[in-house]
């Protein structure tokens, strides 16, 4: 281990002195900078690239299901899914595919493992649990923090922050709040404040950044199909309540290492993007499309003018792709979805235009129009050129690397040989499109709040 010196120490020792002392008022005006650890939602899991892919198309069916799913009387719905699809048989489908690690409480700051979700606001983790779900380490104890203290009704965030809230307690007044998700499950509790731990940007001798008085849900009855290896959830919508809106950044930004690797993946959140230092490649933007018209306005939509594979552009101009005034239709760019949705009917053109390209036998198991375009790869044959994928956006031409919508596919070694699919999916009677996570692999991704545009390029994001 190696051993700071007094003066090598001091000046981390004065940053964390500052960063603790940090008055309430400077940090409901100030913005800071932080970074936190991403990791795969079937990381280490031993899952073959078949399994995964069976278990990122249910995922992505569900988020996508969800959309659709009616209010329960009384609460909000989130809108987010859980629960089994469909014959991949897993026993619980997650709202997002990456979990995001940072601690909570002080002086001895306690682990927490939330959903990294851009589509919803609240921030939760399991706490004082009448009813809670197994996690891999202990429930966040509110006695152990000395400054955790409960949210009055009266507090802005309460009143005016988008909550999806049941009621306020009517004999202590404190702030609660009830979601609900798309199969049932749900999350009820109170709000509560705290101090959040993260590292620094660039972790210079091991510091942490603590941040004092967010606003976080304790969920204290939480049922359903919730995994075992997250705590709760972590919004980053646009709303008040989201983790970005609270620590009032300008901009934050992840970097999503090869899926398959299975690679710890960093978010930023109001780090300076230094870009042209670790792009791979162009540095593009475009704007995102303010939605004021429907229950999805915490997601972050683009405007997509077209698709073309190959060199055949789909005959779909951009009203195939626009949002509606009622907040129907558009495309959303989403991390808590696993592949990239289309359209139904631009999805069997994309599929029509993949089959007729590349000169591969389509697998049996993808003979459906609606279903995902893989071909089955002979024995030691090479595998064939697959053309291009490019996402025509406002202002930018997203040219797609292979590995970000080519799956190759496991040989099972009995002599049949392997495959490849195209990782895109139908979005069957929705009008929705959807740029999944796994189409953002090795791209850091930059939401520009303050300029309202998405910045990206190629990355190593493993290097980072």
């Amino acid at each position: 281990m190696k051993i700071l010196s007094v003066s090598q120490l001091s000046p981390c020792v004065l940053f964390l002195t500052i960063l603790f002392a940090w008055p309430v008022a400077e940090s409901a005006t100030s913005p800071v900078a932080v970074r936190a650890d991403l990791t795969h939602a079937d990381s280490g899991r031993g899952f073959t690239r078949r399994e995964l892919l069976s278990r990122m198309a249910a995922r992505s069916k569900a988020r996508l299901a969800s959309l659709h799913s009616p209010a329960r009387p009384g609460a909000v719905t989130a809108p987010v899914a859980r629960g089994t699809v469909g014959r991949e048989d897993i026993s619980s489908v997650r709202l997002s595919e990456y979990l995001i690690h940072f601690s909570i409480g002080t002086p001895r700051p306690q682990r927490v493992a939330l959903e990294l979700d851009t589509g919803s606001d609240l921030i939760w983790t399991q706490c004082a649990c009448v009813h809670c779900f197994d996690q891999p380490f202990p429930v966040l104890n509110t006695s152990a923090s000395r400054i955790l203290r409960d949210v009055l009704c009266s507090d802005p965030l309460c009143t005016r922050g988008g909550l999806p809230l049941s009621r306020c307690a009517v004999k202590d007044n404190f702030c609660s709040y009830a979601y609900y998700y798309g199969d049932g499950s749900f999350t009820v509790g109170k709000i509560v404040e705290d101090t959040f731990t993260f590292k620094t940007p660039h972790g210079k001798c091991g510091t942490v950044a603590a941040v004092p008085n967010l606003h976080f849900g304790c969920g204290m009855d939480n049922k359903g199909t919730f995994n075992s290896n997250e705590s709760g959830i972590a919004g980053f919508g646009r709303g008040p309540m989201s983790l970005p809106s609270q620590l009032k950044v300008h901009r934050f930004s992840h970097c999503l290492t090869t899926m398959v690797e299975f690679r710890t993946s960093p978010v930023f959140l109001g780090t300076p993007d230094d870009l042209e230092a670790h792009a791979t490649g162009p540095i593009q933007s475009t704007p995102f499309v303010p939605n004021t018209g429907g229950a999805l306005s915490s997601f972050y939509y683009l405007s997509l003018k077209g698709v073309t594979i190959g060199k055949t552009r789909l005959p779909f101009n951009e009203s195939a792709f626009a949002l509606n005034d009622d907040g129907s239709g558009g495309t959303i760019m989403d991390s808590g979805t696993s592949i990239t949705i289309f359209p139904r009917a631009v999805f069997r053109s994309l599929r029509e235009a993949f089959v007729s390209q590349v000169p591969l036998p389509i697998a049996n198991d993808s003979t459906d129009a609606d279903s995902m375009p893989c071909f089955d790869v002979a024995p030691k044959k090479k595998v064939p050129t697959v053309p291009k994928l490019v996402l025509h956006l406002e202002g930018a031409d997203w040219d797609l690397p292979r590995e970000n919508y080519v799956l190759d596919l496991d040989d099972d070694g009995d002599g049949t040989g392997g495959g490849l699919c195209v990782v895109v999916h139908s979005a069957g009677e929705s009008d929705w499109a959807i740029i999944g996570n796994f189409q953002q692999q090795n791209m850091y991704i930059v939401y520009d709040l303050d300029s309202n545009k998405m910045v990206f390029a190629p990355a190593r994001c493993d290097k980072l």
